[in-house]
C-alpha cells in the first residue's frame, strides 16, 4: 500500500509538470507585427486529403434554409482566395472543399496557372513583397472577366473560412452600386480605417469600379508591399467608404485571428499590436464575436474542417435559434409587449420541446 501510494505521488508529480509545460507554449500566432509572417508557413501541420464534410447531408434535409437560400440568389459573392503553387495542396484544397462551396463564384489567384485545380495565373512573383501586387491584378482581372457575375467580390487568403451565409446578412443591408467595402476594421495610418488583410475583407461593385480605375488614372499606385493598408490609403483616397461590419448589437463580425485567442481572456497579451489597431474598442472573451461572425485568420488545415462542422452540423437538440440580428437597436417597445406577453403566459424553463 505504502508504495502504491508513492507511484500514485509520482505519476501525479510527474503528470503536473507535462501539464505545467504544455500551459506556458506560447501561441505560434503570436509575431509582433500586423504585417508579419504568416504562422503556418512551416509545414507541421499538413493535413494530408481532403474530406467532403457535406456529402451527409441528410441530417439537415428538414431544415428550413428559405432564407439563406434566397439570399443566396439575390446577395451574390464572388470569392478570390490568394494562394501559391505551393499552398495548393496543404492550404487551398481545404478551403475548396469547405467554405468554398458556398460562394456564388469562386476563383483561386495564385501567381502560375494550374489548369487541374484550377488557379488563375497572374503572372507575378512570390512572396510577402508581392501581395499587394497580386492583390491588384487579381481585382484586375476580376473587373476584366467576371465583373458582371457577382454584386460583391471577397478577397481571402487561403488560410481563412469565411461564413457565407452570415457575409450574406451583413450585405443585404447594402447596395453593391454604393462605394463601399467591409472587413475587421484597423485605425492606424489612414483617416477612415482600413481592413485588415488576413480576415478578409469584401468590396462592392462600385468599390471595385474605382479600385481598378484608380489604377488607369494614377490616383493610386503600387507604391507599398503592405497589402491592406495599401488598398485601405487607395479606397479613402477615391472615396470608397470604409463599413462598419459590425452586428446590431455591436460585436465584431470579420476575426484576425482563429476563435480561441479571441474567446480565451489573457490569449493574446495586452502588449499586442492587436490592441491598439482595432478601430473599435475591442472585447476579449465571448463579448468579443458576434453569433454571426463572418470569418477568421489563420485557420490550419484541421481547423478549417473543425469549424465547417461546428458551423453547419453540430446542432443542439431541442432549441430554436435565439439571436435575431434583425430586431432594432432600440428594443423599448419590445420589451413592453414583450414582457406583457410573458405575464399573460406560464413561464416555461429550459430548451423548447420538439415537436413530435
Amino acid at each position: 500500500m505504502f508504495l502504491g501510494a508513492i507511484g500514485f505521488f509520482l505519476c501525479y508529480t510527474l503528470f503536473s509538470l507535462i501539464l505545467e509545460e504544455q500551459v506556458k507554449t506560447e501561441p505560434r500566432i503570436l509575431y509582433n507585427n500586423p504585417h508579419g509572417r504568416h504562422s503556418d508557413d512551416d509545414e507541421s501541420d499538413q493535413l494530408n486529403g481532403q474530406m467532403n464534410f457535406n456529402a451527409d447531408a441528410g441530417q439537415h434535409k428538414d431544415e428550413d434554409k428559405n432564407i439563406a437560400e434566397e439570399l443566396y440568389q439575390k446577395v451574390k459573392i464572388l470569392c478570390w482566395v490568394m494562394t501559391g503553387p505551393q499552398n495548393l495542396e496543404k492550404k487551398a484544397r481545404h478551403v475548396k472543399a469547405t467554405w468554398a462551396q458556398r460562394c456564388n463564384k469562386m476563383l483561386f489567384m495564385s501567381s502560375e496557372e494550374n489548369k487541374d485545380f484550377p488557379t488563375v495565373g497572374l503572372e507575378t512573383k512570390e512572396g510577402r513583397d508581392q501581395l499587394y501586387w497580386k492583390t491588384i491584378k487579381a481585382f484586375q482581372y476580376v473587373h476584366d472577366h467576371h465583373l458582371g457575375e457577382a454584386d460583391w467580390f471577397m478577397k481571402a487568403d487561403d488560410d481563412t473560412y469565411v461564413a457565407l451565409d452570415n457575409l450574406r446578412w451583413l450585405l443585404s443591408k447594402y447596395s453593391p452600386e454604393e462605394a463601399i467595402y467591409f472587413g475587421r476594421r484597423f485605425k492606424p495610418y489612414v483617416k477612415q480605417g482600413y481592413m485588415s488583410g488576413g480576415a478578409g475583407y469584401v468590396l462592392s461593385k462600385e468599390a471595385l469600379r474605382r479600385f481598378v480605375n484608380a489604377f488607369k488614372s494614377n490616383k493610386c499606385s503600387h507604391s507599398s508591399s503592405i497589402e491592406d493598408l495599401a488598398l485601405g490609403k487607395c479606397m479613402e483616397a477615391i472615396g470608397v467608404k470604409a463599413g462598419d461590419s459590425r452586428d446590431t448589437s455591436g460585436k465584431e463580425t470579420f476575426h484576425p485571428f482563429v476563435p480561441e485567442h479571441h474567446l480565451i481572456k489573457g490569449y493574446l497579451p495586452k502588449t499586442f499590436w492587436y490592441w491598439n489597431y482595432n478601430y473599435y474598442p475591442p472585447i476579449e472573451g465571448p463579448g468579443c464575436c458576434s453569433d454571426l461572425a463572418v470569418s477568421f485568420h489563420y485557420v490550419d488545415a484541421a481547423t478549417m474542417y473543425q469549424l465547417e462542422y461546428l458551423i453547419y452540423h453540430l446542432r443542439p437538440y431541442g432549441y430554436q435559434f435565439r439571436y435575431n440580428p434583425d430586431f432594432p437597436k432600440n428594443l423599448k417597445t419590445q420589451n413592453l409587449s414583450d414582457t406583457a406577453k410573458d405575464d399573460a403566459e406560464p413561464k416555461v424553463k429550459g430548451p423548447l420541446k420538439a415537436s413530435k
